[in-house]
């Protein structure tokens, strides 16, 4: 006996498309279209509806195939054209996005809001950006929440100022040549005195006075105001200053590891190694001579650069070896812990001082552990 495969006439089922709704008058209608063409239709780039519509059909659900109904299109729209009805829907109705879909979008935005957050902020002690890895881990640890609704630039702005509570982070200066005239020139190198501005150069040319500085971004409003009640004009040579080189470019590091997880790895012989890095260090240093280093310029230029380098790590306050020390220390459970305390403006401890802090502190959470 032949089996029969039992297939449903009447339904029409579409997949992998973008769902346009509307509510109207108590019911519920829904276009399908193609992906990424309504954003496209509604900001005017694609003029073509064959290339945004799948069908000219109005649905009162997509993924189940089921149309809407004639007197409901009638009494909600006063017409049954599909076209007609199709268009009002593309334009008011809300675009329908899947939850994959969804997270991409927010995932992609979390990441342009921290790029400009990286070009905006700068560390207050290197005067160098952050790089972007770190600052996505400031984002979360601050638990920010990406509103899709509002722009990335807002919410960027709105995240630094977050962030300057909690972490030394601050705004990267913006540089600017004022012209003012030669009387007015006093009263403006006052002013940027007021706003503690760095003055980069000066210059002279007849009755005009050009001024190169560097101000914060939140006064630039206010300066150019001033420069233009004094017949003088501002122009913008850099919307963010950054200081250039990779000479300390190790010490990003430093609020980098922080903000990672603990790793349990054997940091004792870290510090032991690195302070006998230090004393061998000074040792030869001290014991070099003059003589020695112009008889063999050549041969030990190396050797001798790699002995007179010193690496000093202003948040634990002392001398470590060369820069794969350097490195290695600041992956160091004493560098984390002098790094927290930082932050809450108590001093450094020392290698010793620092284990016995985490061994009283591992010790009180065994026994909150444990507390009945």
């Amino acid at each position: 006996m032949s089996k029969t495969l039992v297939q449903p006439i009447g339904q029409k089922r579409l997949t992998n498309v973008a769902v346009v709704r509307l509510k109207k008058h108590g019911n519920r209608f829904e276009i399908a279209c193609y992906k990424n063409k309504v954003l496209s239709w509604r900001s005017g780039v694609e003029k073509d509806v064959d290339e945004v519509l799948q069908s000219h059909t109005v649905y009162s659900n997509v993924s189940k195939g089921v149309l809407a109904k004639s007197k409901d299109l009638i009494r909600a729209f006063g017409t049954d054209d599909q076209t007609k009805i199709c268009l009002e829907i593309l334009d008011k109705g809300e675009l329908q996005v899947a939850g994959k879909e969804r997270e991409s979008q927010l995932s992609s935005q979390f990441r342009d809001i921290a790029t400009i957050v990286m070009q905006k902020t700068i560390n207050p002690e290197t005067q160098r950006p952050y790089t972007i890895s770190m600052i996505e881990r400031l984002m979360h640890e601050i638990h920010f929440a990406v509103d899709p609704n509002s722009s990335s630039k807002k919410q960027a702005l709105e995240v630094i100022r977050e962030l300057q509570k909690h972490y030394p982070i601050k705004r990267a200066p913006m540089r600017l040549r004022i012209h003012v005239p030669e009387q007015r020139s006093p009263s403006v190198l006052d002013k940027l005195k007021e706003w503690n501005a760095s003055i980069v150069s000066r210059e002279e040319s007849g009755s005009q006075h050009s001024i190169i500085c560097e101000i914060e971004p939140n006064l630039f409003r206010d300066c150019d105001a001033l420069i233009r009640n004094l017949q003088g004009r501002v122009e913008i040579l850099a919307v963010n200053v950054h200081v250039e080189g990779d000479t300390f470019v190790d010490q990003h590091d430093d609020y980098e590891d922080d903000s990672s997880s603990l790793r349990k790895d054997s940091t004792g012989s870290v510090l032991q190694l690195s302070e006998k890095m230090q004393k061998q260090t000074i040792s030869s240093e001290s014991g070099n001579s003059m003589g020695e280093v112009k008889l063999n310029k050549p041969a030990k230029s190396a050797s001798s650069e790699g002995e007179v380098k010193l690496n000093k790590c202003t948040t634990c306050n002392a001398v470590v070896g060369d820069s794969k020390e350097y490195r290695e220390h600041f992956k160091s459970d004493w560098h984390k812990h002098n790094l927290r305390r930082k932050t809450r403006q108590l001093p450094p401890l020392t290698a010793e001082e620092c284990m016995a802090d985490l061994e009283l502190g591992d010790s009180k959470a065994d026994l909150k552990e444990y507390s009945f």
